[in-house]
C-alpha cells in the first residue's frame, strides 16, 4: 500500500459528542438552539480574534460568548449554570463509533494525533474521560502557537513537530471551516457529515467525505489502495 498519512484529528464534534451540552443549554435559555448558537459563534469570535492578531485561550472565548448570548436575551447565568457547562464540555463521550473506528485506522497502520483549539489540559481531560486519549500518538492544541484554527500557524506547528511536508498529513474533522484550513495549508483533508455539517461549495474541497468515522475511514483506505494499484 502507498505510505499512508499521519492523520490529525479535530476533537469537540468530530470525536466528542457535542449535543450531550444541549440539555444544559435549552434549561439556561429556554431554547433548544442555544447550544448550536453559542458554539456558531465561538468559532466565529475565535477566528476573529485571531484575524484581528488578539489571542485569547478557547474556553474564554467561550465563556465570553455565553455571557454575550445571554446579555442580548436579558437571561441571567448562575456560577452553578457556568461550572456545569464547563464540566459538561469536558467531558463529552465519544460518538459511538468513533473507538472502533480509531482502532481499525491504527491496524492498518496509519499515526493518529490530534489538533484542537482547546488547551492541552482541557484536551487531555476531554480524551482521558472518553477514554481513547491512549489511540492517539501525539496531542496538539492550537494554544501553543496561539493561533486558532483555521490559520495557517495552527496546522504549520503540526507539521513542524512531526518534521513532515504538509502532503504527507490529512486532517479529520466535522467542519468543513476546518477542513478547509488544512487543505488550503497542502494537507489532504476528509470531512465526516456529522448533523448540521455538510461540504461548502465554495473554496478548498476535503478530499473524502463520510457520513460518519467508520465510513470516512474506509474511504480513506479504499483510496490508499487505489494509490498502490496506481503506482
Amino acid at each position: 500500500m502507498a505510505a499512508l498519512p499521519l492523520i490529525v484529528f479535530d476533537v469537540n464534534e468530530t470525536l466528542l459528542d457535542l449535543t450531550t451540552m444541549e440539555p444544559t443549554f435549552e434549561r439556561i435559555f429556554r431554547d433548544k438552539g442555544a447550544m448550536r448558537l453559542w458554539f456558531a459563534n465561538l468559532i466565529l469570535y475565535s477566528s476573529a480574534l485571531t484575524v484581528a492578531g488578539c489571542y485569547v485561550p478557547f474556553t474564554d472565548i467561550g465563556s465570553a460568548v455565553m455571557k454575550m448570548l445571554a446579555d442580548t436575551r436579558g437571561t441571567k447565568i448562575e456560577d452553578a449554570d457556568r461550572k456545569e457547562l464547563v464540566e459538561k464540555f469536558s467531558t463529552m463521550p465519544p460518538y459511538p463509533e468513533v473507538p472502533s473506528a480509531l482502532e481499525k485506522l491504527r491496524k492498518v497502520g496509519f499515526r493518529l494525533f490530534t489538533l484542537t483549539d482547546n488547551s492541552l489540559e482541557v484536551q487531555t481531560r476531554q480524551l482521558e474521560h472518553g477514554g481513547i486519549a491512549d489511540l492517539f500518538e501525539r496531542r496538539f492544541s492550537a494554544d501553543e502557537v496561539k493561533h486558532h484554527k483555521p490559520s495557517r500557524q495552527a496546522y504549520a506547528h503540526v507539521e513542524k513537530e512531526l518534521g513532515v511536508k504538509p502532503s504527507e498529513l490529512c486532517l479529520i474533522a466535522c467542519h468543513t471551516w476546518d477542513t478547509l484550513g488544512a487543505v488550503a495549508a497542502g494537507w489532504q483533508g476528509a470531512l465526516i457529515k456529522r448533523i448540521g455539517n455538510d461540504v461548502l461549495g465554495v473554496g478548498p474541497q476535503p478530499q473524502t467525505v463520510g457520513a460518519d468515522l467508520h465510513d470516512v475511514a474506509d474511504r480513506l483506505l479504499r483510496r490508499q489502495q487505489e494509490r498502490t494499484d496506481a503506482a
